[in-house]
């Protein structure tokens, strides 16, 4: 499909900035957003609780992908006036919708990342190029 395909086409009379297709797919298949959208799917959860489930990110990457999901609509960010504050994120209708396709698509990687990374190796052997050069993993 080319990136023609999957655009917005019509401009909405108010001016506003569209969020084409690809940018949408692009915010929800980052590199922590789908670890944190399956998290929140089942629940309210706490920054420390994710940070904890979601292995490898950082607490300001952790931040800003939150952010980025709150202002996509995805997650709400709820602050209760306790002592200390205590702040939950939840999954909204339209990421609860949206855990149905990123738990298929888990599950699909799961499934074939021994067969990718196979055919890695064999692409690599053959094309000569040396594994430290793959810049995907």
């Amino acid at each position: 499909m080319s990136q023609g395909n999957i655009r917005v086409i019509h401009e909405p009379a108010d001016g506003r900035p569209v969020c084409t297709v690809l940018e949408a797919l692009n915010r929800i298949s980052g590199k922590w957003a789908i670890s944190i959208l399956l998290n929140v799917s089942h629940g309210p959860a706490r920054f420390t609780e994710l940070e904890r489930a979601v292995p490898g990110i950082s607490r300001r990457m952790l931040t800003l992908t939150l952010r980025n999901l709150e202002r996509d609509g995805l997650i709400v960010r709820t602050v209760y006036a306790t002592v200390p504050p205590k702040v939950e994120y939840r999954a909204t209708s339209m990421a609860v919708e949206l855990y149905s396709s990123l738990a298929a698509l888990t599950d699909w990687a799961e499934r074939h990342r021994e067969a990718i990374a196979d055919s890695r190796e064999t692409y690599d052997r053959e094309h000569g190029r040396p594994p430290e050069a793959d810049t995907d993993r």
